[in-house]
């Protein structure tokens, strides 16, 4: 059962248009089903929850993350186990 699709206009700025159609096309979907996705997910809380984990995650691993980023910006021949 597929369930009618309402027809909408929308005016937005011409920078913020564009940054919605980029962040559409890096996700793969079309402009409209981005726009649909994010409405859903601002309006059932899924957004929050993901927000929520994604800080939790950071609280209890911001550290390591922190130390593999700055392992990873190294130099290679200042890289632990590197060749000398």
């Amino acid at each position: 059962m597929t369930s009618a699709k309402k027809q909408t206009q929308v005016r937005l700025e011409e920078k913020v248009l564009e940054a919605g159609k980029a962040a559409a096309r890096a996700r793969h979907l079309d402009f409209n089903k981005y726009v649909e996705r994010l409405i859903i997910e601002d309006t059932t809380g899924a957004r929050a929850a993901g927000m929520a984990a994604a800080q939790r995650f950071i609280d209890e691993h911001g550290s390591f993350l922190d130390d593999l980023e700055q392992r990873l910006d190294a130099p290679y021949d200042e890289q632990p186990g590197a060749a000398a």
